[in-house]
This record gives C-alpha cells, structure tokens and sequence, in this order.
C-alpha cells in the first residue's frame, strides 16, 4: 500500500504559513487534502481561515485544529491519534499538510513518523520552512550568526541564548524548501542579500523561492524527501536525546471592547505590539457600525486588517503570543480600553 505524502509547513511566527496554505487549497485540482492546523495557545484561529476556503480539497472533517500547545511537544497526545484518524478515512488522501505553531520544531514532528501507526502509511514529502523576508530585513529574526556573536561580546544584556533565533534556526535546519514570504515588501538588493546568506544557512540542495502568498502546488508538494528517514542532517540545536520545551515564550487571549473605527482597531494592536516582548496579534475584532468582523494578523511593526465574511461566526478575541514574562495587564489595556 502507497504511503500518504505529508508536507509539513513550518516557519516562525507570522511569517505567512496560513496565508501560503489557503492559496494552495485554492489551487488542489481535484486533490483530496486534509489539513491539521497547530497553534500555541488556548485559542485556535488559523484553522478558520484554512476552512474558508477548503471546499475544493478537503471532505467535511479533513481540516484539524490543534490547540494549546506546539504539535513537537504533544505527539503521542495529538499527534498520532490525528493522524490516525486521517489516515483511517475511507476514500484515501492524496496528500496531507501539517501547519505547525511558528514556535514549534520540526524535528520531533519528523520522528513521529517512525512509529508504528503511521510509519507504513504515510511518508515526509517535504518540510516547506516560510521565512519572512520583512522580519529579516528589519533585523526581527537573526540570520548572521557571526553579527549576532559580536553583538553579545560588546553588550552582555543580551541574551546568550535567544529562543527565537533557536527556533527559526531549527525550522531551517530542517528544510527541503525555504518559501521567501513578503518578498514584495523588500527591496531587491535586500532580497538577494537576504537569499545569499539563508543558503550559507541551508543544507546543500535545499532551494529557496520568493513568494508574495502565493504558489504552485508543484512547487510544495511532490519533493519525495522522505525527510524521516533523513534525520541526521536536520538536527539544529536539538539534538537526538536533548529535550525541548517552550517555557521562554506565552500566549494570552483577550476579548477587545468594540471599536468606533479601523483605524482606532489599527491603533490598539499597534500599541500592543510596541510593548516588550510581544511578539505576534492575530485574531478578529469588531468595529460598532460593521457587520462583519475585522481579521487581525499582525507581526513586528506591521499590521494587516481586512474584514472577514459578515456570516463569520468567529468569538471577538486576539491571540497575543510573546517572551515569557511579557506583561498581560498592559496588553489587556491596549486592546480593551
């Protein structure tokens, strides 16, 4: 029996890992897909969007959200028992596509696949690392491991063991294909800058395309990587026997009071993502005169608001996701008052 091909889609914190799955929903072709969308966090809100605009890919019950914890640290709790249920459908998928939290490792991920539930039944095509070439050009996320070291040696407050650039160094550890994302945002001396120095980055082979949020499917699915069964060369910062957690990063989720306006909903998430420590808004609000809600995505100093469908049934709150420590109250007076 053929093995189920599984793309696995990781890539830190806002760097546009929904926005490149929608579009390849859009785009199946009369594939039959199923998704499983992870988020860290109480609170699920991407796998609303994914559902949006699933009808031509996935069968009722094919797109799953995990919550409350990275997908890396709940394997045999969510993981498997997922995949166990995708993998039992009647009618065979073509494919499936795991969107991990921005904050997760794909390598724990990757090893699930060697047990015995879903080693004969499904296979790694690919891990599909979206990068943001905004958060880079803005220096957001760390590439230069070399400027970096230097920056720690002429100022000892900073941390010596940054989580962030741990996690966004894994997910390239692990890549058989980087996705650029926002490449429209950067300049095109900054770009092959930017792509000069991920390669010096990559392991040999590993290609890297620039995307403005869209893709063929040819190019995410179909790589054959089997990437469990080449583990060795992945291994970023966690290696075999180290254990992980995400004890340097929390999540909180507030319900904002109605706003009189956009802009004054532009404002607030503004103001949140200017206090120390956040680092990620996403969520949906409500502006007192419209019926249809406002879809939050925000990262670094940019914040994205459309309205969403006037039929959403989504509950009016924000997922806040920041450093350990991050202070709750402040943001909770962002968004409320």
């Amino acid at each position: 029996m053929s093995r189920v091909p599984v793309t696995v889609l990781t890539g830190f914190l806002g760097a546009g890992k929904t926005t490149l799955l929608r579009s390849l929903l859009t785009q199946a072709d009369g594939r039959r897909i199923a998704v499983v969308v992870n988020e860290f966090g109480d609170a699920g809100f991407d796998g609303g969007l994914v559902e949006e605009c699933a009808a031509n890919a996935c069968a009722p019950g094919d797109v799953i959200e995990l919550t409350n914890g990275c997908i890396c640290c709940t394997v045999a709790d969510d993981f498997i028992p997922t995949m166990e249920l995708l993998l039992g459908r009647d009618k065979p998928l073509d494919a499936i596509v795991i969107e991990t939290s921005g904050l997760a490792l794909p390598q724990p991920l990757l090893k699930a696949f060697a047990w015995p539930a879903v080693k004969t039944r499904a296979t790694v095509d690919g891990v599909v690392t979206v990068v943001d070439a905004l958060a880079l050009s803005e220096g957001r996320v760390a590439l230069d491991e070399d400027a970096v070291a230097d920056q720690r040696a002429a100022d000892d407050s900073i941390d010596h063991d940054d989580p962030i650039e741990e996690v966004f160094e894994d997910q390239l550890a692990c890549a058989d294909l980087v996705v650029l994302s926002k490449s429209d945002l950067v300049s095109s001396v900054a770009l092959a800058d930017i792509e000069t120095r991920l390669k010096a980055a990559l392991r040999p082979g590993v290609n890297v395309v620039r995307s403005t949020g869209t893709l063929a499917p040819a190019v995410l699915i179909g790589m054959n990587a089997g990437a469990e069964e080449d583990m060795a060369p992945r291994a970023g910062h966690h290696g075999e026997d180290e254990e992980h957690d995400h004890d340097d990063f929390d999540s909180i989720v507030v319900k904002p009071s109605v706003a009189l306006s956009v802009d004054e909903v532009r404002g607030r998430i503004s103001d949140a993502l200017g206090l120390e420590g956040v680092l990620r808004v996403k969520g949906h609000a409500r502006v007192s005169d419209k019926v249809a809600p406002v879809v939050v995505q925000a990262v670094g100093s940019r914040v994205d608001l459309v309205f969403g469908r006037p039929d959403a049934k989504q509950a009016e709150r924000l997922v806040v996701i920041g450093l350990k420590g991050f202070d709750g109250t402040a943001v909770r007076r962002a968004l409320v008052e």
